[in-house]
């Protein structure tokens, strides 16, 4: 078995999946917010 030396791995696919990941839960986040404050104005 390979001997396991420590910042050796290539992660950046990892780094790029996971920056994807959160812009996507950013707008998401931000989305929702928008939509229920307009809910909160319009529908009252």
């Amino acid at each position: 078995m390979a001997e396991h030396k420590h910042g050796e791995m290539d992660i950046k696919t990892q780094t790029e999946t996971f920056d994807g990941f959160m812009k996507w839960t950013t707008y998401t986040v931000v989305f929702l917010l928008v939509l229920v404050i307009l809910m909160a104005i319009f529908i009252t």
